[in-house]
């Protein structure tokens, strides 16, 4: 059901949203789970159907993958909810990206700016192996780690392109092997 929330709750959505976008390094997906865990368990907006139905929609769908936050919004409160999500997601980190492309930019042979970025690395894999933990771990099972797994070795340790290794996870799921 698709409601509206109360203006307290809705800018206590929009000042977490915010807070979330500048955690976001690497897009807004690695801050899934924190997403999952006031939007479904603390405030009770979504249900786990929904917050995953939601994830699954936006990546689907051509566009860049930050839409999930407004179908999450849409379903928590409409129009409004989604404006709400989408723009605290998008603002902090869009402004702080673009200061920090252009201050980088012209400090980029600069061994502190080389070392911020190689540190980088790990921390966005990290919150990836977290949203993909919150997305597979509500879906009763184990076969669907297999793929998951198989994939993910694939894309490191071979030249198999990434959209191979989609289009199989497409074919499996509409076979309904997975």
């Amino acid at each position: 059901m698709i409601g509206s929330l109360p203006l307290p709750d809705l800018a206590a959505l929009f000042g977490h949203f915010l807070l979330l976008s500048l955690l976001a390094i690497g897009g807004a997906i690695v801050v899934a789970p924190d997403m999952h865990r006031v939007m479904v368990t603390q405030m009770g907006l979504l249900t786990d159907a929904q917050f995953n139905a939601s994830i699954a929609i936006a990546q689907a769908s051509p566009g860049p993958n930050v839409l999930f936050v407004a179908v999450m919004g849409y379903q928590a409160a409409g129009l409004v909810g989604a404006g709400v999500t989408l723009l605290g997601i998008l603002l902090p980190s869009t402004t702080l990206a673009f200061v920090a492309a252009r201050w980088g930019h012209a400090r980029r042979e600069q061994r502190a700016v080389r070392a911020f970025n190689a540190g980088m690395a790990p921390i966005v894999i990290a919150l990836l192996v977290a949203t993909g933990w919150i997305l597979t771990a509500q879906t009763p099972g184990w076969h669907h780690f297999v793929p998951t797994v198989v994939a993910a070795l694939l894309v490191w340790r071979t030249r198999i392109h990434l959209l191979w290794l989609i289009a199989a996870g497409g074919i499996a799921g509409a076979l309904g092997w997975i």
